[in-house]
């Protein structure tokens, strides 16, 4: 899609009809939220120039599977997570950010986490975020997802992923520049 971060009125329809399906089919991750007003802010957003749609187009463009997790009552914003089973397919084998991606010298991934959150206009979950989103359903049961590292564990070498083992959220680490084909990224958007 390049630098063009515009859909088709087709694309976005599309978009829209399985973000509502997905909304309809998993009420408890959105309790008293109502699918009208997420559409009406969803449109504001595009009528004003924002880029909000066409990151949820990305998200579930890589196997993201976006959902509406919450209400920011202070922001007057739904927010968003990956809400697919397995860390997204589209966005595994892929080292933490850019510099680790710069720093191998060899069999270098594609990308970065961060690098290509960026690209698509979102953020990594934070561990606590990663918490909140296993409160929801059990999510990584096989993968695991990198998720946003403090700069003092970076500074380092190293970088935080998350997965959900034995009934138990697992916080680790692992050098930055890692990549491995079971580990992805997680991200979220506030519209």
């Amino acid at each position: 899609m390049g630098n063009k971060k515009e859909l088709s009125t087709e694309q976005r329809s599309a978009l829209l009809n399985v973000l509502e399906s997905r909304f309809e089919k998993n009420r408890n991750r959105h309790e008293g939220i109502e699918w009208a007003k997420v559409q009406a802010k969803l449109y504001a957003s595009q009528n004003f120039g924002t880029e909000k749609l066409w990151s949820l187009h990305e998200m579930e463009r890589t196997g993201g599977e976006p959902d509406v997790v919450g209400y920011n009552k202070e922001t007057d914003q739904y927010v968003f997570y990956d809400c697919s089973a397995e860390s997204p397919k589209g966005r595994r084998s892929i080292c933490y950010d850019p510099e680790a991606l710069e720093s191998r010298k060899e069999h270098k991934p594609s990308t970065s986490a961060t690098g290509m959150a960026d690209a698509m206009g979102i953020e990594l979950l934070t561990a606590a975020q990663y918490r909140e989103l296993q409160q929801l359903g059990n999510f990584d049961t096989k993968t695991s997802s990198w998720v946003k590292t403090p700069s003092e564990i970076r500074k380092l070498g190293g970088a935080l992923f998350c997965d959900y083992r034995y009934g138990t959220v697992f916080v680790y680490h692992n050098g930055a520049e890692s990549y491995y084909a079971a580990r992805a990224f997680r991200g979220s958007l506030r519209v």
